[in-house]
């Protein structure tokens, strides 16, 4: 067990600050580790209270009568470092310090004052001035957003470390809204001790982890941050996303957190030569990790459009060679044996058009022929399913065999027309497809998938 596993394993937590005003952020923090299922021991610690939401409340972490593993801090600024050491007295391993108020606005001391006794007492914190941790599957929940403001994603493979909660917030969001899941969020704010190369490594040897995003504004350790990049990528691919490229930027990251950003196009290159994949969007930063979660690496430039919509077709040619793909025509002997399996009047080339008529066998069918053809890297795929044929159940049963007996990357761009065809997208992703509305959307995901493959290729020489 790691010194970090405390944060996500523990089998006692104490909530300082913890309140009965439904409006507090300790009552949204105790609340959301009852409504999780945290299955450990939970105690509400505030001397006001003597009960909170059915918990039994203590005036003091000193008088819970048992061993308290990782304590939750809600309180004043000025009041948390005495509620960190009295943490750390009790026998605690970490702590999740909530509460602003520190280096963001100015108050190094005090900053200085937590990190002092982490140091004097071996306690580890993440904080001050953070959300704090989710994680679906330890069933951790410290982030102070009530669940009916921002509904909480579901289980998923990909792990984001955030500096900004703000961002964090919009970014549990949008991924909620496209049905995506999540393994762990950390927003770390400050990061006084554990900081993002310490998440990162962890991160790496973490089992429920496959894909790290990290949204980095500043590094504590520009060395240590590189490092750990180098040692995760070799194990899973690492995404990440600066904030403070401008000289506007950079100025804004500072009265942020107090970070200092550095020059972006030197961060950049340090972090593609440690094996990161840097991403230029908040829509890439949660686009990109699907992919990378459910797809092989691509390990060239060619790519085959397969559609049944003859303007998403284009636009997904336009999308992928401005992103430096090439979409080229299939050989002969490739066209010979779509034409075989496909009605005369159906256009074949790159794209291939389905048509109107199209039917998810045929998608399968082609599919194959494509990918098994040895001429493409990738396929990109867009079953539109609005048209007859396309039933959404078949639709699903047929493009999930495909994506199984394929050895290329397959990602695809299709519409939700109705709240039964968006579940039946959502299925598609779960079980191994990254689908996005738009081409170019697709298309950066599909980039991110040739980074990795370079930077494989790179490593494996």
């Amino acid at each position: 067990m790691t010194d970090l596993d405390t944060f996500f394993k523990p089998k006692s937590v104490a909530i300082i600050g913890a309140s009965r005003n439904p409006k507090r952020v300790g009552h949204v923090i105790l609340k959301r580790m009852i409504e999780i299922g945290y299955p450990g021991k939970l105690y509400p610690v505030n001397p006001k209270a003597n009960e909170i939401l059915g918990l039994k409340c203590y005036p003091s972490i000193e008088e819970i009568p048992d061993k308290v593993e990782l304590t939750v801090i809600a309180l004043r600024a000025d009041l948390t470092p005495s509620a960190l050491e009295e943490s750390a007295k009790k026998g605690a391993k970490a702590a999740i310090v909530i509460s602003g108020g520190f280096s963001e606005i100015g108050n190094y001391e005090l900053e200085d004052r937590l990190l002092s006794i982490a140091k004097n007492y071996g306690i580890r914190i993440i904080g001050p001035n953070c959300l704090g941790i989710f994680d679906p599957k330890n069933r951790i929940d410290t982030l102070f957003l009530p669940k009916e403001v921002i509904p909480r994603p579901r289980a998923g493979e990909v792990s984001i470390i955030t500096q900004s909660g703000s961002l964090g917030s919009t970014l549990l969001t949008m991924i909620r809204k496209e049905g995506r899941g999540l393994s762990k969020f950390i927003s770390y704010g400050n990061r006084v001790d554990v900081d993002e190369g310490d998440l990162i490594s962890y991160l790496a040897e973490d089992d429920d982890t496959k894909v790290i995003a990290a949204y980095i504004e500043g590094v504590a350790d520009g060395r240590k941050f590189m490092d750990a990049i180098r040692y995760a990528s070799i194990k899973k691919p690492v995404v990440v996303l600066k904030g403070g490229r401008t000289a506007s930027g950079d100025r804004a990251v500072k009265s942020h957190t107090g970070s200092l950003a550095g020059r972006s196009d030197i961060f950049e290159a340090a972090v593609s030569q440690s094996g990161g994949i840097i991403v230029d969007t908040l829509d890439e930063f949660v686009d990109v990790p699907v992919a990378l979660s459910t797809q092989p690496p691509m390990y060239g430039d060619k790519v085959a459009v397969l559609t049944n919509g003859g303007g998403f077709g284009i636009l997904a040619v336009d999308a992928l060679e401005m992103r430096g793909f090439k979409v080229s025509p299939p050989s002969r002997d490739l066209m010979r044996k779509l034409k075989d399996i496909l009605p005369p009047y159906y256009p074949v080339g790159n794209p291939t058009d389905l048509t109107g008529d199209s039917t998810p066998e045929q998608f399968l069918d082609s599919g194959l022929l494509i990918a098994e053809s040895g001429e493409y890297d990738a396929l990109f795929l867009i079953p539109l399913l609005g048209v007859p044929g396309m039933v959404p159940e078949k639709t699903e049963s047929m493009l999930i065999q495909l994506v199984k007996n394929s050895e290329i990357p397959i990602v695809a761009t299709a519409v939700p027309t109705t709240p039964d065809v968006e579940d039946v997208l959502h299925r598609m992703e779960e079980k191994g497809l990254p689908i996005y509305p738009t081409p170019e959307r697709a298309a950066s995901s599909l980039y991110g998938l040739r980074q990795y493959g370079k930077m494989r290729s790179r490593n494996s020489q």
